[in-house]
Formats: structure tokens, C-alpha cells, sequence
């Protein structure tokens, strides 16, 4: 055959009609470069109209095409698929990034391989590309790849086939203080993050058939060589069509120093719960069950924890009066706290214990309970009521007494003076402060009138406001409430630094 004979063209109908319907994009190219055919996958990937959209030859599809790699590196001409086809290399599974230079905002991720017909004598007949779009996939992997870098829990990716890490975020890193060239490209029995788990076999089977594994608490071997407490647990996905597990972590040394931190509190706690001298009782908020009371609670009430504990409050024999026992159930509801509240307790052996309870809202194990304190005023009650019944008879007739045996009386209880509190005694006006010092003096309502220059009825009026004021119902009550304050006679008054009240 003569060399200046043209050769014939190859009849590629046949071929076309097989290949126009399928899925994957097809580029048929000449051995001289020339660009013979594309279905219609294979124009839309490229965004163009007709096969001339797409240029002449390999020469025009460069100028009309850029192509990078995942790296956003830019392809140089020979590496161009186009180009290597006509260079006859065969190659599959070619991962590039093409866009039209007239047109940026068109992005398609190719996935491309060759294929190279040849006739009967070996020579190339058709050059083939066949392309399938991953742009779906690669956009999906980029979202994942920035949402686990910048996602703040720690991970891991390790490769099922290998069991190598092949992907850490900074989460991990900064829990563990390894480097991301420590981490990438170690097998997990380098760096195994299963250690100690309390089914160590069963999570590393689960790994190995690549199927989910639970929560688990594991540890950690840090580059010092300490350890660090983990809860772990691993998830199957598949990272760039390869099989991998990812590994999540949540890092348990915050939560255990708290835990130590709460059970040594709660140690404290119930050491000097247990420990204290005063009675003491810790009770739910909801119904005031008691659930624990401590050593002097039954001693001094002869009632044992189990007569106590777990049963509802108003069932309790502790109660002398129950009325009492819901007003201060009332109050410490609407205020969450009581102080110095006036209750009476029964004893198991039938006795009644005048007490003074405080009793403060407080959450322990996330539960609403309640603290009690109970002090016992049995005896300062019994001394306070005999010591006005002493004052009220000598006061029938004090000419019996002198102002200095009156004095006496009224301080058995409390001998010290104590400094006056001036919070208490301004409330009083300056005439009720002279009343009550002429009192204190062992002087009647009429000795106080000719003293004062006033009516006793008017005497009798201060006398009457002064125990409104001091809570008191007698004069011998209202003695001892001065006496304990300090009130020696008529010439007391309020320091000179507050300001008094005008007479009323």
C-alpha cells in the first residue's frame, strides 16, 4: 500500500449505540488526538451543549478545560488523561477536578480510566476514556473530612484493612499530646486504644469484622507513658470507598476529678454528720422523709435509725405537736431555710425536749433534700421559766429585797453582762428604754408613774408595748430580756453613734 494512501476511518456505530446509554461518560478519541465522539454523560459532565464544546482535538480541550488534582494542584498538558491515552497508557481510577476556563463557577470531580481498542494487528484502533462523576462523593468526603478536623471531641480513623490510623482531628491530639506524624500511619497495636476495656476481646472481634463498637471505658497510653482514662467507641464507615472505623473518645479525667473531688466532699460530710455533737437529721424535701440521722440524734432522743429512716414524716412519734411540725414544714418550703425555730421533740422513753431547730435546703446526688440541726433547750427553759417565777414573787413586794439581791436574780442564768445589741433595742423609744430601766430598778407600775411624772395608766400603756416589742407576756420576762442586755437601771441608753427614736 502506497504510504500517501489515507486510512480509512473505523465504523464505530455499532460501538457508539452500545455505549450512548450508559451511565458512565465516554470519550472517543482518534490516535491522532482528534476528539470523534462523547454520550451524553460525558457532555454533561464537561457542561457542554455538543461534542464541538468540548474542542477539536486533545490541543483545544486543554485550552478550553482546566484540570487539577485533589490537591488542587494544576495538571501539566501531559497529564492530561486526554494525553496519556494517546501516549497509550493504560491507567484507571484517575481522580481529577475539571472546569471550564470561560465558566469557574462549573465544578465536576471525574473519576477516569482507559481503555485502548485494537485491531487485529495489535496497532490502536479507538482511544477510550470512560469517566464517572464524583462529585457527589468528593464534595460529601470534603464536608466530612472539615467537619471531623474541626470537630472539638477527639478521633480517630483507622483502616480496616491494615488496622492503620489514617485520619486524627485536634481533639485527639490535644487530649493525648501526641503529634499528628505520632499518630498517622501507627497500627492500633502501637497505639491501641482498646487497652483495658472491660470486653477487650470482644471489641477488638468487633474491629476486626468491622462492626459498631459500644461505649466503653478503656485507656490511653500517653507519649510520658502515664495513661489517660477514656470512654471509647468505635463506628464502620467508609473513607475514599475504603473501609475504616472511627474511633470517638470522651475524655474521662475531668469527669473523675470531679468524682474524686464530690467523694471525698461527701466524705467530709458524712464524717462530720456522723461526728457532730447536736443532733442532726438529713431528710427529703419532697414529704420531709428522713433518710439518715446522726449519733447524737439518737441519743438524745432514744430512737434508733431504723424507728426513723424511710418513713414519712408525719407518721414519726418524734413529733410532740404535729401543727407545729407542718407550720415548720410551711415555712422552710417557702423559704428554703429556718433559724432558731421553737419545736418540741418526743423521746422514745416519753419525755418532751424543748429544741430549737435550724434546717437549710441542699441538693445531694442531684436530689432536693434537707439538713435539720436540733438543739436541745430543755434545761435553759426550765431555768428561764424558774428563774421568772423568782422575780415575779420578789417583785410582789421588792421592800423585802435590795436593788442588789433583785440584780442577782435576774442574772443566774447569764452572770456576764452581755454588750448591748443595738439592732434589738432601737425599736424601743426613749421613754419605753426609761420604763424598762425603772423596771429592771424592782419599781411598780405606780412607783414608775410618780417617778415619771405620768398616770400609771400611761406607765401601764409603755409597759404594755414594751412587751409587745420584746415578746414577752410577764414583767419577770421582760426583767431577764434586759438583764441579759446589759440594763442595769433608767439611765441606759442606745451608743451615741446611732441615732435614737423619737418618743412616740
Amino acid at each position: 500500500m502506497d504510504d500517501s494512501t489515507p486510512v480509512p476511518k473505523t465504523d464505530r456505530r455499532h460501538l457508539q449505540q452500545i455505549i450512548a446509554g450508559l451511565s458512565e461518560g465516554v470519550l472517543l478519541l482518534e490516535p491522532d488526538g482528534s476528539i470523534v465522539w462523547a454520550n451524553e454523560t460525558a457532555l454533561e459532565m464537561h457542561g457542554a451543549a455538543e461534542l464541538a464544546d468540548l474542542g477539536a482535538d486533545v490541543a483545544a480541550y486543554r485550552k478550553r478545560y482546566a484540570l487539577r488534582y485533589r490537591n488542587r494542584h494544576p495538571l501539566r498538558p501531559r497529564q492530561y488523561p486526554m494525553a496519556r491515552v494517546l501516549a497509550q497508557e493504560e491507567f484507571s481510577d484517575v481522580v481529577v477536578e475539571v472546569e471550564p476556563r470561560n465558566d469557574p463557577e462549573f465544578h465536576r470531580v471525574h473519576q477516569v480510566r482507559s481503555l485502548i481498542l485494537r485491531n487485529a494487528g495489535g496497532e490502536p484502533e479507538s482511544l477510550v476514556l470512560v469517566m464517572k462523576d464524583a462529585t457527589q462523593r468528593f464534595d460529601a468526603e470534603e464536608r466530612f473530612e472539615l467537619t471531623f478536623s474541626a470537630n472539638p471531641a477527639p478521633a480517630l480513623i483507622c483502616r480496616l484493612a491494615d488496622l492503620r490510623y489514617v485520619k486524627v482531628n485536634q481533639g485527639f491530639l490535644e487530649m493525648t499530646g501526641y503529634t499528628r506524624d505520632d499518630v498517622l500511619g501507627r497500627s492500633t497495636y502501637e497505639l491501641d486504644v482498646l487497652e483495658n476495656t472491660a470486653d477487650r476481646d470482644q471489641a477488638i472481634a468487633s474491629l476486626n469484622a468491622g462492626t459498631t463498637i459500644g461505649q466503653t471505658e478503656a485507656t490511653i497510653r500517653l507519649p510520658g507513658g502515664a495513661n489517660k482514662f477514656v470512654v471509647v467507641a468505635g463506628q464502620p464507615i467508609d473513607v475514599g470507598e475504603e473501609a475504616c472505623m472511627l474511633f470517638t473518645f470522651i475524655d474521662l479525667e475531668p469527669r473523675k476529678k470531679v468524682e474524686d473531688s464530690l467523694r471525698q466532699t461527701e466524705e467530709r460530710f458524712s464524717k462530720a454528720f456522723r461526728l457532730a455533737p447536736v443532733p442532726m437529721a438529713l431528710g427529703s424535701l419532697d414529704g420531709f422523709e428522713f433518710m439518715e440521722v446522726n449519733d447524737a440524734f439518737t441519743q438524745t432522743t432514744g430512737y434508733a435509725a431504723q424507728d426513723l429512716v424511710g418513713r414519712p414524716s408525719e407518721e414519726l412519734p418524734i413529733w410532740a405537736n404535729p401543727q407545729a411540725h407542718r407550720r415548720m414544714q410551711a415555712l422552710l418550703e417557702q423559704t428554703g431555710s429556718i433559724r432558731s425555730h421553737e419545736i418540741q421533740l418526743n423521746t422514745k422513753d416519753g419525755a418532751m425536749l424543748d429544741c430549737l431547730a435550724s434546717a437549710e435546703a441542699v441538693n445531694i446526688h442531684d436530689r432536693p433534700c434537707v439538713l435539720s440541726v436540733f438543739q436541745d433547750i430543755t434545761e435553759r427553759k426550765r431555768s428561764e421559766g424558774e428563774l421568772i417565777s423568782a422575780i415575779e414573787a420578789v417583785m410582789q413586794d421588792t421592800s423585802w429585797f435590795s436593788r442588789s439581791i433583785i440584780e442577782k436574780l435576774a442574772q443566774i442564768r447569764r452572770p456576764p453582762a452581755k454588750p448591748v445589741n443595738t439592732a434589738e433595742l432601737e425599736e424601743l423609744t426613749a421613754r419605753e428604754r426609761e420604763v424598762l430601766g425603772l423596771m429592771c430598778e424592782g419599781m411598780d407600775d405606780q412607783e414608775i408613774a410618780d417617778f415619771l411624772h405620768l398616770s400609771r395608766n400611761t406607765v401601764r400603756n409603755h409597759v404594755s408595748m414594751l412587751y409587745t416589742k420584746l415578746d414577752v407576756h410577764r414583767r419577770g420576762a421582760a426583767i431577764v430580756w434586759a438583764r441579759e442586755r446589759g440594763i442595769t437601771g433608767h439611765g441606759w441608753d442606745l451608743p451615741p453613734t446611732r441615732t435614737k427614736k423619737r418618743d412616740a
